[in-house]
This record gives C-alpha cells, sequence and structure tokens, in this order.
C-alpha cells in the first residue's frame, strides 16, 4: 500500500514563481508602458493645425493636476533645433490644468513638432508628441523617440520592483498578523521566521530600486541615470520620492517589530506577559502597517480624482485586508509544508481572519470600482474596466477555493475530534507512537558498549597509570555512538511523523487546496499590478469626450481653484495682478486667499479689495465676501460657501487710490 505525499515545498514555489512570471509577462506586455491617469485633453493650436501667423505660445491641457519641469514642453522647429523659450508658464485658471511654453520671435513658416513629456497626479508618467505648421505645411526632420514614456529596460525593472513590493507587503503585514492573531507558536518556527525576514528584506529593496530608477522612469529613459546623484535629488522633491523615503523609514519600524516579534515574543513563556507582548505588537504593528500602506495611497490613484480624502483611508484598508489575507495564506501555506505541525485551532482562526479579510476588500473594492470606472460603458469599454472585470472573476475564484479550504478545515476537526486523545497518533501531538522499540533498542545497544571491550578486557592493565587513560579511550567512542544513535532515534521520529501527517488525506487535501489559493492569489496580484498602471476608465471617457478642443476645459474635482487677472485702475500703482485661490474649490465651506502683485511680481499694497460670488444659472448672488488684510499684497477670508455646484462668476474689485478702482471678474467651474 502506497502512502499519499505531499508535493514538496520546492516544487510547489517553483510552480508558483513561474505560473508568477508568465503572467507577469503576459499582462505588462499587453500594458500600455505610459498609462497613467492624467491625460491630454487639448492644446492651442491644435494637433496638425496651419497657422497664419507664429504663435506668441503653445499650450496645453490635461485633465488633472500634473509635475512639470523646465524641459516638459518642447518646441521643434523643422531642422530639430528648439523654437521655445525653455520657460514653462503656469496658465491654470480655475479647473482647468493648462501649461505652456513662449516661443521665440520671428519663427519662419513650416511644420513645428510639440514634444511633452510629465508625470500626472498620480506618479505614472505620459508622453506624446504633435505637430502644427506656420503659413503652409513643410517637410520636418524632427526623429521623436520611439520608446514611449515610462518604457523599455527601466519601465520593465520599474514594473517588477513593484509587483514585489506589493507581494513582500503582504508577505511581511500577512506574516505578523498570521504569527500574533492566528499561531502564536508559529513565532518560534524557523520557516515561519524566515518567510517574514524575506518579505521585509524584498519590500526594502524593491523600495531601494524604485527610488533609483524613478527618476529615469520618468525622464531620459537611460539606466545610468539611476545612479546620477543630482536626478535622485530631484526625485526626493517629489510626492513619490517623499512617499517612497517614508517607507524606507517605516521599514526600519518594521525591522524593530520583526526583531521583537521572533526574539523577546517567541522566547516568553509566561502567558500574562506573552499576553501583553502580544497586545503592544499588535497596536504598533497595525500603525506601522497602515504607514506602510499610506505610502501607496498617498502617492497614487487613491490620491486624485474624486474624493480623495475618502479614497485614501479605503485604499488603506484595502491593502491591509490584502495583505491579511494573502499574506497569512502565504505563511500558513508554508507551515503546511515545512512546519512540524499546525494546530488545528490555527488554520480555524485563520479561516476567521480571512473570511472577514474578504468582506473588507468587498466593501473597499465596491468603492473603488465606482470611483474609477464610473459608469457601466467604462467598465465594458476601458482597458482598465476589463482589468477589473478580471480581477472580480479571479477573486471569485479565489474565495470558492478558499471555501473548499474551509471544508477541508471542518473535515478535519471532525476527525480530531472522534480520534480522541487516547489513539496517540494525531499528527499535531509531535510524539511518535513507535518511539517506544526505538528507544528500548538503543538503550540496550549503549548497555552492550558499556559492558566492555571484549576479550580485551580480561588483560590486566601493566600498571595503575594505564586504567584511566584506557577507561578515557573507551569513553570517547562511546560517547560519539550514543550521539550518533540520538540524531538517528531523532531522525527516525522525524520521518516518521511527516509519513503519518502525509498520509492524512484530510490534511493533505487541505494543503493542495492551500496551494492552489496561493497560486490564483499570485495572478490576482499581478493583475492588480498592472490595474494600478492603468488610466481609470472615469478619466478615459472624459479624455475621450474633451478630446478635440483646442484649449478645452477640464475640470478637477476637489483641487483649489487658481486664477490670475490682470487689473489697471489708470492711476499710480494701478496695474498688476490679482492671484485669487479657493481651496478645495467645491461647494461647501472654501477658505479664500488673493495674492495681489506688482507687474514685477512683487506684492502690492492696495487699499481695499472686494469679492462676488455669483451663479447666474440658478439665480444665485451676487454674495459679497470681504476679505481681511493679513499682509502687504495678501488678503484672506475663511468659511466662504458655494452652495451649489456649476459656473461661478468670480467679481474681484480693487481699489489702488481714493479715486482709482477697477472691476474684473472671471468665469469658473465649481464641482
Amino acid at each position: 500500500m502506497t502512502t499519499p505525499t505531499a508535493p514538496r515545498l520546492g516544487t510547489a514555489l517553483a510552480r508558483l514563481l513561474v505560473l508568477a512570471a508568465a503572467l507577469l509577462g503576459v499582462l505588462l506586455a499587453g500594458a500600455a508602458p505610459a498609462s497613467a491617469h492624467a491625460a491630454l485633453t487639448g492644446s492651442d493650436p491644435k494637433d496638425g493645425a496651419v497657422v497664419a501667423t507664429a504663435p506668441k505660445e503653445v499650450g496645453l491641457t490635461f485633465s488633472e493636476q500634473v509635475a512639470m519641469s523646465p524641459d516638459s514642453i518642447r518646441v521643434l522647429d523643422p531642422s530639430g533645433r528648439r523654437a521655445d523659450t525653455g520657460e514653462i508658464i503656469d496658465l491654470c485658471s480655475g479647473a482647468v490644468v493648462k501649461y505652456g511654453v513662449a516661443l521665440r520671435a520671428g519663427l519662419p513658416d513650416g511644420t513645428y513638432t510639440v514634444a511633452w513629456q510629465t508625470v500626472s497626479a498620480d506618479s505614472h508618467p505620459i508622453a506624446g508628441a504633435f505637430t502644427f505648421s506656420i503659413g503652409a505645411p513643410s517637410a520636418t526632420s524632427v526623429a521623436l523617440p520611439e520608446q514611449a514614456a515610462g518604457g523599455g529596460i527601466v519601465g520593465a525593472l520599474y514594473g517588477i520592483a513593484r509587483y514585489l513590493s506589493y507581494a513582500s507587503f503582504a508577505v511581511l503585514v500577512g506574516g505578523g498578523a498570521f504569527v500574533l492573531l492566528c499561531w502564536p507558536r508559529g513565532a518560534s518556527v524557523r520557516p515561519v521566521q524566515q518567510t517574514v525576514v524575506r518579505g521585509w528584506l524584498t519590500l526594502t529593496g524593491a523600495t531601494l530600486v524604485m527610488l533609483l530608477l524613478r527618476g529615469p522612469y520618468t525622464g531620459s529613459g537611460k539606466l545610468a541615470d539611476a545612479f546620477d546623484l543630482t536626478v535622485l535629488q530631484a526625485v526626493l522633491q517629489t510626492k513619490t520620492g517623499a512617499a517612497l523615503t517614508s517607507r524606507l523609514l517605516l521599514l526600519g519600524a518594521a525591522a524593530l517589530f520583526v526583531a521583537v516579534l521572533f526574539g523577546a515574543y517567541a522566547r516568553r513563556t509566561d502567558p500574562k506577559e506573552r499576553k501583553d507582548l502580544a497586545f503592544g505588537l499588535g497596536l504598533g504593528g497595525t500603525v506601522v502597517a497602515a504607514g506602510i500602506a499610506g505610502t501607496w495611497a498617498l502617492a497614487e490613484h487613491a490620491s486624485t480624482g474624486i474624493q480623495p480624502g475618502i479614497a485614501m483611508p479605503v485604499d488603506i484598508l484595502h491593502l491591509l485586508a490584502v495583505a491579511a489575507w494573502l499574506g497569512g495564506l502565504t505563511t500558513l501555506l508554508v507551515a503546511l509544508y515545512r512546519a512540524p505541525s499546525v494546530e488545528r485551532s490555527a488554520v480555524e482562526r485563520f479561516s476567521r481572519v480571512a473570511f472577514a479579510s474578504v468582506a473588507v476588500l468587498v466593501a473597499t473594492g465596491i468603492y473603488q470600482s465606482w470611483r474609477q470606472v464610473g459608469s457601466w460603458s467604462a467598465l465594458t469599454g476601458t482597458r482598465y474596466g476589463q482589468l477589473l472585470l478580471v480581477k472580480i472573476g479571479l477573486m471569485g475564484v479565489l474565495v470558492g477555493i478558499a471555501w473548499i479550504s474551509r471544508r477541508w478545515t471542518q473535515r478535519l476537526a471532525e476527525r480530531t475530534a472522534g480520534a480522541g486523545p487516547e489513539t496517540g497518533t494525531d499528527p499535531e501531538a509531535g510524539t511518535d507512537p513507535g518511539a517506544g522499540p526505538e528507544t528500548g533498542t538503543g538503550t540496550g545497544t549503549e548497555t552492550r558498549n558499556e559492558t566492555g571491550p571484549g576479550p580485551e578486557s580480561e588483560a590486566e592493565p601493566d600498571s595503575d597509570e594505564e586504567e584511566p587513560q584506557e577507561q578515557d579511550a573507551q569513553e570517547a567512542p562511546d560517547a560519539e555512538r550514543a550521539a550518533q544513535l540520538a540524531r538517528q532515534r531523532a531522525a527516525v521520529a522525524t520521518a516518521r511523523r511527516k509519513k503519518a501527517r502525509d498520509a492524512d488525506p484530510e490534511r493533505t487535501g487541505l494543503r493542495r487546496s492551500v496551494l492552489t489559493e496561493a497560486a490564483v492569489a499570485v495572478v490576482l496580484l499581478a493583475v492588480t499590478t498592472v490595474l494600478t498602471a492603468t488610466e481609470p476608465g472615469r478619466t478615459e471617457e472624459e479624455a475621450a469626450r474633451t478630446g478635440g478642443a483646442a484649449a478645452g476645459s477640464a475640470a478637477v474635482p476637489d483641487r483649489p481653484v487658481d486664477i490670475r487677472l490682470p487689473f489697471d485702475t489708470g492711476g499710480v500703482d494701478g496695474k498688476g495682478v490679482v492671484r485669487l485661490s479657493l481651496d478645495p474649490g467645491r461647494t461647501g465651506a472654501n477658505a479664500l486667499h488673493l495674492y495681489v502683485d506688482r507687474p514685477n511680481g512683487k506684492p502690492l499694497d492696495v487699499p481695499e479689495i472686494k469679492v462676488n460670488l455669483t451663479l447666474e444659472e440658478k439665480g444665485v448672488g451676487p454674495l459679497p465676501v470681504a476679505p481681511d488684510r493679513i499682509q502687504t499684497g495678501h488678503w484672506s477670508a475663511s468659511g466662504v460657501q458655494l452652495p451649489l455646484p456649476g459656473e461661478w462668476r468670480i467679481q474681484v474689485t480693487v481699489r489702488t487710490s481714493d479715486i482709482d478702482q477697477t472691476t474684473i471678474e472671471k468665469n469658473v467651474k465649481i464641482g
């Protein structure tokens, strides 16, 4: 009769690794490398336009805020030389995100190429190019790079590092949670310790790689620039650079958590001390884990778009739930294959943790799906929506396999309860029913060895001094044999326990179902990684609707309204610019700030400034606002109420002397 055995862990992990690499390659190969959250919605001049005279500037309009650098917009003449001044102009007004670059004077006729590259608010690089002509189209020698922003070897390495960071975060956080909540004895099990420590090492390494590759990933695309200190310094000043740096600092705190978990906590024997330490580790570990999860929420999709104040906490909860489920599942898999035994109660507790995690994932996932997709058409008609459907399908498969694992756990519990403690064959007990005879054999062997060395023992010693030396010579091999026999007995006992464990059909079924669950989880994580680098369906549809506008307005919900209003009262010091900011720029209470500048940019002190807000389409207003003077050139008002969304007219009255004043106005869209 052959005893069924479970597959070895090395083979199982190798299969998982090959599956993950293959799937990740397919997904990344099919994904647009520069797919991101922001999109170009308009340009001035339009793509392909022919203008009679050279414009003073070229403007680009985006669907949401982007980070611009001095070389983000380049205008090249037909021969490939720069036709712009290299100075980026902020043309944002109200809810419109627009940037431009001034052109040089006296440009000749011909076809000009506008090449642009920037970083969207959710940290992904975007780039593109278009042409316009002055006078008449002409031939052009401009050759644009074929590699898209965020592509090439740098993009591939950055994508792999992003995937590893998600996976290792799940293992680190989920492994620690599994030990504290489900299997405290696992803190002293070496394979479990190795799994969690490797998760920490991988997350730290992946974060460092992402920090070094961030500059070339969003810029030149050259791998050599990863070690350029100037590029690294620029990265550290960005939102993503700050998030990665914060993650490294939090990983230092996580290292302390891991050291205490597998050190002081594992060695504690007093139940009260162990419980108190577990509470402290749980509280501190939750704070650190939430902080690490927050570095993704603050730098990616959750930090931009609609309702970022709700989306970021929801994203943190989503990541923690993923880690508790999939990271705990990985640790359970390692324990089932590598640990001498795993208590049934530990598997049952993890089943409850996994159920709670799935409930959180469903709730947070529904909100995130609505926020990023927005419509049924976007769910089926955009790449983001299609990937989301794949993810939902994989989640369903994963939940189904988890249900099977739960059934195996219940059968294991029923069999263990029915066996009773008197059977003495429960693999969890860690005892060897057949150890008695082997122990007796060993003892007999030791007795036989101690009897003497046979006939040679009858010889009389030559002297009294030789007898102790002869006894020492006999005792040395006896001690070595005893140690060898002890090792053999331990190896036999371990093999017997493993054989009994592997012959248990319930336990074998549980291991296989958990292994399958982990394999599907690897695929699910790969799809999630690609999803985070894909333009959300809501944004893609909005960009498609407004893509034909030359200087189209792109409303950016929940971002401050910033407008510039030039004025001239006609008197002394009567010229200047009013910079107005409404924060957060949506219905409800807003903070109003006004900055009055001279033409040279220095603050201008004016005697009085007033603001009126009107929503004509709804018959609201004018609503007067009397800001307070804060300092020279700075006026402010808090609690400015905008009761309804719509196209609001903002009128600003500036008085520069007793008799000189003017009123300037601009319409802005409030979401």
